[in-house]
């Protein structure tokens, strides 16, 4: 029987006259990448959002590990989140963001966020500041931010953004070990490759209309 660490039902979104979401539903398994596809404005960093507790749906409920969101709690517990560009405070170094970041929920200390900071290729040790950043290592920054705390559930937004060849390649590296320590993993990507090597299921997002793919790989072809 399988578990679902994600279930969306009958989800509608609306701002205004304007359905962003039309009906979604969909169960999203435990343990598993999910890809999420879809163009820029098919509602997918909505979904995202209405899950992680961010946007309350119009219409329709959504369960993450059976607790309806807004309802039974505002926000899932134990999620690492990337939506759209990460925010930090700009004129703190990296390390100092993710101490800061950290000393919310006091779950993690110095080691652990030097551990993960070196995990994503960064140095932790750099004294320059965030807002010195390339677009790049603000991605990883960002990347670092959402696994630090070690979540069992994950919403990856376009993570990729800003990577050159060697740091999509590092990211992949790490969405791999994630899938192999069996967290559940929401992927949004504009590359099919990413889709391709990393996701257990597929799902496109087109004009607020959610709807599962299979042959994923050989319509890409």
């Amino acid at each position: 029987m399988k578990e679902y660490a994600i279930i969306v039902e009958n989800v509608v979104k609306q701002f205004g006259e304007e359905r962003i979401l039309k009906n979604v539903s969909h169960g999203f398994e435990k343990g598993k990448v999910h890809g999420i596809v879809g163009n820029n404005g098919s509602g997918k960093t909505v979904m995202f959002k209405c899950i992680c507790g961010f946007m309350q749906p119009t219409e329709g409920r959504i369960l993450v590990r059976g607790k309806e969101i807004g309802k039974d709690v505002d926000f899932p517990e134990h999620i690492g989140i990337i939506i759209e560009s990460p925010g930090f405070l700009a004129f703190k170094t990296g390390f100092r963001n993710l101490q800061i970041l950290a000393s919310l929920n006091n779950r993690i200390g110095r080691e652990e966020i030097i551990r993960t900071i070196e995990r994503v290729g960064l140095d932790p040790a750099m004294k320059k500041p965030v807002s010195k950043y390339s677009l790049g290592m603000r991605q990883r920054l960002g990347i670092a931010q959402a696994i630090m705390e070690d979540p069992d559930l994950l919403i990856l937004d376009e993570p990729f953004n800003g990577l050159d060849k060697h740091g999509v390649e590092d990211i992949r590296k790490i969405i791999m070990e994630l899938k192999e320590q069996g967290k559940t993993i929401l992927l949004a990507s504009h590359n099919a490759e990413d889709i391709r090597i990393l996701c257990d299921t597929v799902c496109e997002m087109d004009a607020g209309i959610l709807r599962e793919v299979s042959g994923y790989e050989e319509e890409q072809a």
